[in-house]
């Protein structure tokens, strides 16, 4: 299992160090073409009109929407979310449109521009840590996407089939589980050992 981390711009080297952490092989992709050496992809936080900028170039918008029928998972933080969203607004841009959900771009405005919270998660019994910069906010959800975490009643993350969205940024926390979670959409990821130390941590 090879995981790529979209390399444009943004928070990538963070999700490195966590892959690092549950001893994943990652490699960074700023080519399209390097999509398919990958079986999933990490779209990281960052600025979205500037990774929008670079995707547009060449054939990466398309072979990005193309990823999860082929069946590789993409998660996104952040920015990442923005990108994969059907509908961002603050002003509106366009988008990879892979998932049913309205993103007002920084939704939270200045009282969680940063900070680090604690929410809940489905995945856990216990509050997730929850690390704030800038955050977009999902506006709405639609009917095929399951809400995974909630801050004070509002979706924070965010699935849909092979599509994983979260708006704040777990990589910078000490919490593996979304990151776990991902991996695992992954075929045959629960029979590799390492990801199966990690269920542990």
């Amino acid at each position: 299992m090879r995981i790529g981390l979209l390399a444009l711009q943004g928070d990538y080297a963070a999700h490195g160090r966590m892959l690092d952490r549950l001893g994943v092989a990652h490699v960074l992709v700023r080519r399209a073409d390097e999509l398919d050496s990958v079986d999933g992809l990490i779209i990281p936080g960052g600025e979205s009109t500037t990774i929008l900028k670079f995707l547009e170039e060449g054939d990466f918008l398309h072979r990005l929407r193309e990823l999860p029928g082929t069946g590789k998972p993409v998660f996104g933080t952040c920015a990442g979310t923005i990108l994969l969203a059907e509908e961002v607004a603050n002003p509106p841009q366009k988008s990879l449109g892979l998932m049913d959900i309205t993103v007002e771009r920084n939704g939270f405005g200045r009282q969680l521009s940063s900070g680090v919270l604690q929410g809940s998660c489905t995945l856990v019994d216990s509050p997730m840590e929850m690390v704030f910069i800038r955050a977009p906010r999902i506006r709405r959800v639609g009917k095929d996407v399951k809400v995974l975490a909630e801050l004070e009643g509002e979706p924070v993350c965010v699935q849909q089939g092979l599509c994983l969205a979260v708006t704040f940024h777990p990589e910078l926390s000490d919490e593996t589980v979304l990151h776990r979670h991902f991996l695992s959409l992954i075929p045959n990821a629960k029979e590799l050992p390492a990801l199966e130390e990690a269920q542990r941590v």
